[in-house]
Order: structure tokens, then sequence, then C-alpha cells
């Protein structure tokens, strides 16, 4: 086995605004043709970008499933050191933090940004001021840019990286997605995002609606993984610093009480994917206030649990990847209330 062993670390840093790089840019920043570049945006009047199929208007009052509207709603832009090695590596990646949600996950810990039911009204931004925080983070030396939770919000990624580009920047891009995704959505980001970074929740069916409103997650996650399968391969390279310049990451984090439904995902990867890809087996959950009386999700994950999806893991012949120590669930609780969510 070529796992490695890691822990959540996650930081937010001081945007250095005074650097030459983010004063030499700011004049191209303010003469982006936005209306141009927003052209996309159009297809948010009958939105079909997630497997929701919602057909809502997003620039009316009557939205979708995700109740996001047509704009740039991002609750936090911060240096992540978080992810998993290949991502992070010693630096940290520029993470875009979208609100609301396309799967309403029961025991999802950003709940404060993904929950649709509540107001996410004053995180709405410009597509300037999203650009100059970018700036700002790359600017100190990060050369990865990870858009998360960005399902419901294709048009907007790819904007984002339209202007990014267009200032002459081209940093690795990153899809860290809940994998609810529409395949041709997917097919449609090929041009655009260098490594896909997507969950794979569920094998069971009735999981997938008991806990994330959504009974068709295990073929819709199955079918876009083989679509970013298709673009990547399973080879993933690194540069010179150990960080990915392509590739897929498949993430699945072991729930309390269910080991079986893990035990499903795996062999669903490795019998309709692949056994070469990296996984990142995940055990740092933690039972937020919503499922805190949960008969399954209200503790933390047990040892034993963890041990015997990490076998079937070794059973199955993945050989690239990371695994967690349990202790992780210690590290990786942001709180969104705070100017700095990771500190």
């Amino acid at each position: 086995m070529r796992y490695e062993m890691f822990l959540n670390t996650i930081v937010t840093i001081g945007h250095n605004r005074n650097s030459t790089i983010v004063k030499d840019l700011e004049k191209n920043i303010k003469r982006l043709d936005i209306d141009q570049l927003t052209e996309t945006f159009q297809e948010l009047r009958a939105c079909r970008i997630c497997p929701r199929d919602c057909n809502a208007d997003r620039f009316s009052g009557k939205l979708g499933y995700c109740k996001a509207g047509a704009g740039f709603s991002i609750s936090s832009i911060c240096i992540h050191r978080g992810e998993e090695p290949a991502i992070s590596g010693s630096k940290g990646i520029c993470n875009i933090f979208f609100t609301h949600c396309n799967l309403q996950c029961i025991y999802c810990q950003n709940h404060q940004i993904s929950c649709n039911t509540l107001d996410h009204s004053l995180q709405h931004m410009s597509l300037q001021e999203v650009i100059r925080q970018i700036v700002a983070i790359l600017s100190t030396g990060i050369n990865m840019v990870g858009f998360v939770s960005p399902s419901h919000y294709v048009p907007q990624v790819k904007v984002i990286i339209n202007a990014l580009r267009t200032l002459g920047l081209n940093p690795v891009f990153v899809y860290n997605t809940n994998g609810y995704d529409r395949p041709e959505v997917i097919r449609s980001l090929e041009s655009y995002i260098d490594v896909y970074l997507p969950d794979f929740k569920y094998s069971d069916d009735g999981l997938g609606k008991k806990y994330s409103d959504a009974k068709d997650y295990p073929a819709i996650a199955l079918a876009s993984i083989q679509e970013m399968l298709r673009q990547k391969g399973t080879a993933l390279p690194l540069d010179a610093s150990g960080y990915a310049q392509k590739g897929i990451i498949i993430r699945h984090l072991v729930l309390p009480g269910h080991p079986e439904n893990s035990i499903g995902v795996l062999r669903m990867i490795a019998g309709e994917l692949s056994n070469e890809l990296h996984i990142s087996l995940m055990s740092q959950y933690y039972p937020t206030h919503q499922v805190m009386h949960h008969d399954f999700l209200g503790r933390k994950l047990k040892w034993k649990e963890y041990s015997i999806v990490v076998n079937e893991l070794e059973r199955l012949g993945f050989e690239n990847g990371w695994v967690q120590e349990l202790e992780s669930a210690d590290h990786y609780r942001p709180d969104f209330e705070r100017e700095e969510p990771f500190r």
C-alpha cells in the first residue's frame, strides 16, 4: 500500500493586497468585460445544471431546489491547508466556498453555508471582488484554485476561470464536488478543470434519500465520475513541489454505523471505474448539532468501523491515496460565522 496518513489542518491567511502583482493586475481587473464574460449566465433562466433538473429562472424570485440565484454567492475565499497533500501541498490552496447546495446532507459540516433554508443574501460578491481576492492569494505563491460545492454554480465557475485566464493567470483548477453532477455538465468542464475532487458518498439508494435527499445519488455519482475518468485517466502527475497537475482524487467519508455503505462504494469504484484511482478515505466525521441525537449519526466514527473499510480498500487492490487518523474529527470544524472560518 502507498497510502499516507494525514490530518486535516486548515488556516486562513491575510491577503497580501499590497503586493506588486496585485497592483499590476488591478487596472486589468477594472477593465474586465463583465457583460461578455457572463453571457453564459443566460442558461440560468431555465436552470438544468444539476441533476435536480429544476428548470428554474434563477434571475427571478422563483428559485429552484438549491435556492441559489444568478450571481456570485460566496461565503469565503481563503487559503486552505486541509485538503489531501497533493492538493494542499506545503502552501495550501486558494479555495472558493460557494453558498447553498444541490444536496442537503443532514450531517453536513458546512451547514452554515450549505443549508438552503438560510438567508445567504449578504454573501453576494461582484466578479471583480472575487477576482481581487483570488489574485491576492495567488500573489503569495499559491498556484491552485479550488471550487468547493460548485455543482449548482458551474456557469460562475467558468466565468471566474475565464476572467483569470484573461488576466494571464492559469493556476491549476480543482473541482471539489459532492459528486451529484450531470455527466454532460462535467463534459463541458473538460477544458476548464485540471483536477477533479469528487465525493462518492453512497452505494445505497436508501441512504442517499434518507441523508441527502437524493435517492439516485449512487447512479449519478458513478456516471459523473466515469466522465471525469474519461477526461483525466487514473494517473495523478505531480509537479516538483508535490502538487497534482491533473487527475482525479475520489473522496469517501465513512459514516458511523454504516461501514457496509462504504464497502459498497469501494466495490463500485473498483468494479465500475478502476482500483488504480487515488482514494481519500476519510474518518473525519463529527456530529453537528442537527444530528446530535440521531441513532447512527449522533456520534463519532469508531476505529473498528473505519478499520473494516480500510481492510476492504486493501483487499480490492487500491494502492494510491490517503487514509486518516481517527483524530481528524477534532481538526476539521469550520465556523463560517467567523471572519476567518478555519482559525
